[in-house]
């Protein structure tokens, strides 16, 4: 906590993503200055300096900025096979940290990542699992305490529009050794949410998917074009480690996916992820004893209906566009100058980040063996990695 004077911030990959929550976080707390910054390829710099903030001086490596800086803060915007390594460099030098989800990669990081809990303590790690600031995700989590009676199931499911598709089988992103699956890069904050929403751990997992839709017998797609004569597939600018081709990617991820999930508490969740849809969705229903729950994070509307509909639906909206994660980039900046600046309780602690991660790590793994993953032996290791 730092209740006046200048809070300071030093970034281990100045991307673009990392340079949202900068701008963000600057709104909320005009007070914060960057001093400094890592990243031999910046594509977030320009961001920062359109909007006249300044990014600090450029640093060779982690360790001499933190050296030279003494930041309050790290944030770790780097690819994310170079979490773990930012993180430890971070808490080495008596900094906290703030990484991007997922906080790590692996089980094994997620493991190394633990024992460094164990040494610094739980507080010294925030993850930005940017959802949990939605104001839609708020009135779910009321709705489902106040109105839906016991939750018996529930569907998930994220929908990204083709140019999104496009964009992660040309970014770095293509490759499970940088940013790990295609479902822990773009979903384990889906995944956080959904253990929130059940009220358990998982138990059980499922899960089928593969790359099947940006493949070569399919690269005759990409003669569409929009309709302001825009090749298809070109919109989004990748970043480092670009790739050139989408239908030819060297890609190692997959385009979509399925998951089941079995809870602790026995309820159960399916789940739908695919990078190539015409009606974007990341959509929520909900059945439980009492009711029926609809939530539609793009259009930012929330449906409740009684189970016997008795009475007409009733539906809740919010002022939020996709652009901003449904409202969650600024919310989050709010939450994160409260906790930094005032010592307000932030929405998510570095566990559930590193559950949320652990969740998705075992539907790959079923996904890869074509088996039903039982995830107890995973939370039990947590618990002792954690703890010692």
């Amino acid at each position: 906590m730092k209740a006046s004077g200048t809070f300071s911030i030093a970034v281990a990959g100045l991307g673009r993503r990392i340079a949202t929550v900068i701008r963000h976080l600057a709104a909320a707390a005009p007070n914060i200055r960057i001093v400094a910054y890592t990243d031999p390829a910046p594509t977030g710099l320009s961001m920062l300096e359109k909007r006249g903030i300044e990014a600090g001086a450029a640093c060779g490596d982690v360790e001499t900025m933190l050296a030279e800086t003494k930041p309050d803060l790290l944030m770790v915007g780097s690819p994310n096979h170079l979490h773990l390594d930012h993180i430890a460099a971070g808490l080495a030098a008596g900094a906290r940290v703030f990484s991007e989800k997922p906080v790590v990669r692996t089980e094994e990081e997620t493991w190394a990542l633990a024992r460094l809990l164990r040494e610094h303590g739980q507080t010294s790690v925030l993850v930005g699992l940017v959802l949990r600031s939605a104001p839609l995700v708020a009135a779910v989590t009321r709705t489902l305490r106040e109105k839906l009676g016991p939750l018996v199931s529930f569907e998930g499911n994220e929908h990204l529009h083709p140019e999104h598709g496009g964009f992660l089988m040309r970014d770095w992103r293509r490759h499970e050794a940088h940013g790990g699956s295609f479902l822990l890069d773009k979903c384990c904050h889906d995944f956080d949410l959904y253990r929130l929403f059940a009220g358990a751990l998982p138990a059980r997992i499922a899960s089928f998917g593969g790359r099947s839709i940006f493949t070569p017998e399919n690269e005759a797609l990409a003669a569409r074009t929009h309709p302001g004569g825009e090749p298809a597939y070109t919109l989004w600018r990748p970043g480092w480690n670009a790739g050139e081709s989408v239908f030819r990617s060297d890609a190692d991820v997959a385009d979509n996916q399925v998951v089941l999930v079995e809870y602790e508490n026995g309820v159960r969740l399916s789940f739908h992820a695919n990078s190539h849809a015409g009606l974007m969705q990341r959509r929520w229903y909900f059945a439980g004893l009492d009711g029926a729950l609809e939530a539609d994070l793009v259009t930012n509307r929330l449906t409740f209906r009684d189970a016997m509909g008795t009475h007409p639906p009733e539906t809740e909206e919010f002022p939020a566009s996709i652009e901003g994660h449904y409202g969650s980039d600024a919310q989050m900046g709010h939450d994160l100058a409260a906790h930094l600046l005032d010592g307000a309780p932030f929405p998510v602690q570095v566990r559930d980040a590193m559950i949320a991660g652990l969740t998705v790590m075992a539907a790959d793994r079923a996904m890869r063996e074509g088996s039903v993953v039982d995830c107890r032996p995973m939370w039990e290791r947590l618990d002792r990695e954690l703890k010692g």
